[in-house]
């Protein structure tokens, strides 16, 4: 049986998906880890079994010095340097490997944000911008956790508007320093860091980037921020008052400071995806154990179809979300291996090749943040009256999740920056937009070809990817052609093409790991993945059609609203399909493992 497609002649480049269509056998899925990566997965939830989650009151509680000497831990069993060179302290391994560490250890609460602050945006810009003399100073140790790492680029009036920030550095007469003037707001790991990335504007509009030492000369900080959720991590404003910063901490060029910060944040919202699945398993795990033991009408909750439903369904957005973050961190690792045998130096090719799936990234970090979202609200539920009580950790998850809509650019900044990014990619010729989108507009003209049904294996499913990506570039088409550059300024259009662009991206991405699965496992092994595909894929349709609905009817009307209208309903049309069965299926399968087994 043959289920696989076309064998593009290359990887995919970013946003292509959209136009192309995908290979199975080239996808790459969670099932391909290898030995290696598998035990390293293995090792970051046994850290947070036997480190972290015994004592998640204390960490909450900020107990003095605790979340400091856990990523101390966390250092001797290499969890800090996964991403840092050999040369440098660190382990040196793949985009993959990283990847799988930040999942692994997204379990952790407030815990995980500290470490996911400190290996990313504490520690990246300096690995990747850094000068040969500030790279060696400071990765070493912050490989180790003997320092630790945090970024100060929001403040108290610019924080999607990074740009507009206030904070100034003024050159010292006598040239060795330069003066930082302001205040960050929201800082990670802010209470106990060791350096800090910081950004300000040289002479008032040159947005720089600067590595700034704790005991610096008038530098200083706030209280600690209560907040709703990760209680424990630590958040406090940053104060710079004619604050010295030796000119040999310039980091990167002057005026350049805005590559940095955007090129962390690409890497930074696939890595938030994929500490948000981790976060997702755990909170499913708790509630399928919950959900086996509370008992009302003399029998476990967990046999009521209300219940079967909801852990089916936690279960399927966390395998469809997981699905596309290893499929687009395999094409990052391809291109910087690329980029790297084409003679780019280290930073520059992983920075090249998470430029290029930007995009992604964007996507990644929606659909994750969202899905932990629904999965901590629905094990809250699950627990009833208990989840609303402290002694059980729902309550803790429920309230930790919410801040993932918010950093590493609000979720809607990261819809309209998909669409955006795009758009972008077309004009600029890195992709061919037109061509398909002019194909699908002469389609919707034409008789609908009623010929000869495709009847391989998941043809139906292929068939839908394709139609709802028609709908994709009938709706983007049509509304660049009529609105032009006020475009932008329709924010509410630009969300509904993102929410298609989203749900696609991911249903496409859950198809292939089925396919591909299937392929090498045969169909009964899979038979309960490809339900929670099936699943999906049947409500991201009628998604697909709401948004592009709502996108029409604000741009068109008369006879091109209607024809897109009739369009649209072509291209979202679904087979009869039982997703009652299929999730009992899936539920069934979580209650005899006990857990999130995939």
């Amino acid at each position: 049986m043959n289920t696989t497609v076309s064998t593009p002649t290359t990887t995919l480049k970013g946003g292509e998906w959209l136009i192309k269509e995908s290979n199975a056998f080239e996808t790459y899925v969670p099932e391909d880890f290898n030995e290696e990566q598998q035990m390293v997965k293995d090792m970051c939830l046994q850290f947070l079994n036997s480190e972290v989650l015994p004592i998640v009151d204390r960490i909450d509680k900020m107990e003095p010095g605790l979340m400091p000497s856990l990523m101390v831990k966390a250092g001797e069993q290499g969890l800090l340097g996964s991403s840092i060179p050999e040369d440098l302290g660190g382990l040196g391994k793949d985009f993959i490997t990283s990847t799988i560490v930040n999942e692994g250890l997204g379990g952790g609460y407030s815990f995980s944000v500290a470490i996911a602050a400190h290996t990313g945006i504490g520690t990246l810009p300096i690995l990747y911008f850094g000068t040969e003399e500030q790279k060696k100073k400071y990765i070493p140790k912050l490989a180790t956790g003997e320092w630790k790492g945090a970024y100060g680029l929001t403040e108290p009036n610019s924080g999607s508007d990074a740009l507009g920030a206030k904070t100034t550095a003024t050159l010292s007469a006598d040239g060795k320093h330069y003066i930082l003037n302001g205040q960050k707001c929201w800082i990670t790991n802010g209470g106990f860091a060791d350096v800090y990335t910081v950004f300000a504007k040289i002479d008032g509009d040159k947005f720089s980037a600067f590595i700034v030492e704790r005991g610096f000369e008038g530098f200083t900080q706030g209280p600690e921020e209560h907040k709703m959720g990760i209680k424990g991590s630590s958040t406090v404003q940053l104060y710079f008052q004619d604050c010295k910063v030796p000119v040999e901490n310039l980091l990167g060029e002057v005026g350049k400071g805005h590559i940095i910060a955007f090129n962390i944040l690409n890497i930074g919202r696939l890595k938030l995806c994929a500490a948000a699945i981790g976060g997702s398993k755990l909170a499913v795990n708790s509630a399928v154990e919950y959900a086996k033991t509370r008992e009302q009408f003399k029998t476990p909750i967990a046999n009521f179809g209300a219940i079967k439903y909801k852990l089916a369904e936690m279960a399927t957005r966390i395998f469809v979300s997981e699905s596309a973050l290893y499929r687009t961190s395999k094409w990052i690792d391809d291109k910087e291996v690329e980029l790297a045998a084409s003679g780019k130096a280290f930073a520059e090719a992983l920075l090249g090749a998470a430029e290029e799936y930007a995009v992604e990234c964007a996507i990644l970090k929606v659909h994750g943040s969202e899905v932990l979202d629904y999965v901590v609200d629905e094990a809250v539920q699950i627990h009833g009256g208990n989840g609303f009580s402290d002694e059980y950790a729902a309550s803790r998850a429920y309230r930790d999740s919410r801040i993932n809509r918010i950093y590493e650019g609000t979720n809607e900044i990261n819809r309209l920056l998909t669409v955006d990014m795009i758009l972008k990619r077309a004009m600029k010729g890195k992709i061919d937009l037109m061509g398909p989108a002019m194909a699908v507009q002469k389609e919707l003209m034409s008789i609908p070809d009623f010929g000869n049904e495709d009847e391989s294996a998941f043809s139906k499913e292929r068939k839908a990817i394709a139609n709802m990506k028609k709908a994709i570039l009938m709706v983007a088409g049509a509304a660049v052609q009529k609105l032009m550059m006020k475009i932008q300024d329709e924010q509410e259009i630009l969300m509904n093409i993102a929410d298609m662009a989203i749900e696609t991206f991911e249903a496409e991405s859950t198809l292939l790991r089925v396919m591909k699965l299937v392929e090498k496992e045969g169909e009964a092994a899979v038979q309960v993945k490809a339900d929670m595909m099936r699943c999906y894929l049947n409500d991201a349709v009628d998604r697909v059609n709401k948004a592009g609905k709502e996108a029409i009817n604000a741009f068109a009307s008369g006879d091109e609203q209607r024809m897109m209208l009739l369009g649209l309903k072509r291209f979202t049309k679904t087979e009869p399909f039982n997703s009652k069965d299929a999730r009992r299926r899936i539920a069934d399968t979580l209650i005899a493992e006990n857990r999130y087994p995939w």
